[in-house]
């Protein structure tokens, strides 16, 4: 749905986009822990059933690389720890 009103300008729209069932897992990861539960969020987020949403789940957790290494900063610092972590960026599909 789109809001259209007119100005001095001319006319004006707005475009809306809901919300992705991505979306509403990353925003689940907040509220609850363990997939289930968050499984279970997102679906009472979104208004879809709980089979959709982990469809969706376990193609994302498939699709994310996430690389995590922790290693002291310096030999001398035995207490702390850096913490690197790699995640695949989105690759945009160009339009033909």
């Amino acid at each position: 749905m789109t809001a259209a009103w007119k100005t001095k300008f001319g006319g004006r729209r707005v475009r809306h986009d809901p919300p992705t069932i991505e979306e509403a897992l990353e925003a689940a990861e907040c509220f609850a822990e363990g997939l289930d539960n968050q499984i279970e969020v997102a679906a009472q987020l979104m208004g879809v059933t709980e089979d959709e949403v982990r469809a969706v789940a376990l193609r994302a957790q498939r699709r994310a690389t996430t690389i995590q290494r922790v290693a002291p900063a310096t030999p001398s610092a035995s207490g702390r720890a850096v913490i690197v972590e790699r995640r695949t960026t989105r690759r945009r599909i160009a339009s033909p």
